[in-house]
């Protein structure tokens, strides 16, 4: 396929009103120093922060006894303002208080913080 032909992946408009309404529980940035940022495509070619979960080529679509959970360890796996760590107590406070940390983009816990929250 020539270069003019090869079709580009587009990524969902995110036009959340700075908040993410499809996770029950899930924190308003409203009034926050932090605006929602658009999904993004990481550099392993996973759309990252589209809520689907669902890219093709993404270690949860081609999951075997082999896989090695560390292949989806790192930043470029974490959306910075579309992930579940949000909806952790720890990270809402942070955003109720209207306070995002500065350092790290959010805190996940050594423990599942994710299991039960969406």
């Amino acid at each position: 396929m020539s270069k003019d032909k090869k079709q580009k992946k587009s990524l969902p408009e995110v036009d959340l009103d700075e908040t993410m309404p499809h996770q029950i529980s899930s924190p308003d940035f409203k009034e926050t120093d932090m605006k929602m940022q658009k999904p993004f495509i990481n550099e392993h070619g996973v759309v990252i922060g589209d809520s689907f979960y669902d890219s093709s080529n993404s270690p949860l679509n081609n999951w075997s006894t082999d896989t090695d959970p560390e292949v989806m360890a790192g930043e470029e796996w974490v959306h910075p303002t579309n992930d579940i760590g949000w909806n952790t107590n720890m990270n809402r406070d942070l955003i109720e208080k209207k306070a995002p940390p500065k350092e790290a983009m959010l805190r996940h816990p050594t423990k599942d913080s994710s299991y039960g929250k969406d």
